[in-house]
């Protein structure tokens, strides 16, 4: 959820937790949810409508991409600018074609595997709201966070503190800021 402004946190001490909690926020109508964990949880993804990425589709097509333009390059300079005959063979020869091929496929389909999830993540950001947060640390060893957007319809900032703190919330934090 690009540009998600941030409204309330919560910590939890487990996974399940966490998932029981995201269920009855749904269940109370909220819709802009997020969560941080220590390592995916999977069963997080249909709760919090994550939809797969696009990213393997880009870097597949990248990858084609690549492949095609070296072999059309290796051909144009074989054929077109500069035939040379030599031994009676013909100008062009796919299979001399191929490591050049596919190592440039190979290559396009790295950068852009590299490169677009940077992009896409907005990095390098140095700064984020949710480092403000006194123990939010926790998430990278075994911290279980859930955040509502302040800007979700639905979102009552007292009724989400207490329906959290009644799920059994280690804290439950006011946030202000933005997400980018």
């Amino acid at each position: 959820m690009p540009d998600m402004k941030l409204g309330v946190m919560a910590e939890f001490r487990s996974a399940e937790e966490l998932l029981r909690a995201v269920a009855r926020l749904r269940e109370l109508g909220l819709r802009k949810l997020d969560a941080y964990t220590p390592y995916p949880v999977r069963e997080l993804e249909p709760l919090l409508e994550i939809k797969r990425s696009f990213i393997p589709k880009v870097v597949l097509a990248m990858a084609l991409f690549g492949a095609t333009s070296a072999y059309i390059l290796q051909w144009w300079c074989a054929v077109v600018a500069y035939p040379l005959n030599v031994g009676g063979r013909p100008y062009h020869s796919g299979p001399s074609f191929i490591p050049i091929t596919f190592e440039t496929g190979v290559l396009f389909a790295a950068l852009t595997s590299f490169v677009l999830p940077l992009v896409l993540a907005g990095l390098p950001r140095l700064h984020h709201p949710v480092f403000e947060i006194d123990g939010f640390e926790s998430v990278s060893i075994d911290g279980y966070w859930i955040a509502v957007a302040s800007d979700d319809p639905e979102l009552d900032r007292l009724r989400t503190e207490v329906e959290l703190q009644g799920l059994g919330a280690r804290r439950v934090v006011q946030v202000e800021g933005k997400r980018k």
